[in-house]
């Protein structure tokens, strides 16, 4: 079993830093991070309540938000659930303070 992740450091906002993903692995940086200029980044915030607000881009490259909740399992994978229904699963394979690191499904 994977080493079980500590929720105190997902608890913050996680933008994608895709410049550093590789064929493998989807990488997220802290908000506070400085990121190079881009279009647009998706981006959660998680907070330790267990509720997040989820951001990526619309298809006017307008921002979309959305919240929800999310939960952590025994497996390390990250569940966001929307009010509609869906979720999104993210399978963590590091996180630490300054960088969360995501297997690539």
């Amino acid at each position: 079993m994977a080493n079980k992740i500590d929720l105190t450091t997902l608890a913050q906002k996680w933008v994608h830093s895709h410049e550093e993903d590789t064929n493998n692995e989807v990488v997220f940086r802290p908000s506070s991070y400085r990121l190079p200029p881009s279009r647009g980044r998706r981006s959660f915030q998680l907070t330790p309540n267990g509720s997040m607000v989820e951001q990526g881009i619309g298809p006017d490259d307008r921002p979309t938000q959305i919240t929800g909740t999310w939960n952590l399992n025994d497996a390390n994978e990250l569940e966001l659930a929307r009010p509609d229904g869906q979720k999104t699963v993210l399978h963590l394979l590091s996180a630490a303070p300054d960088r969360l690191i995501v297997r690539k499904n």
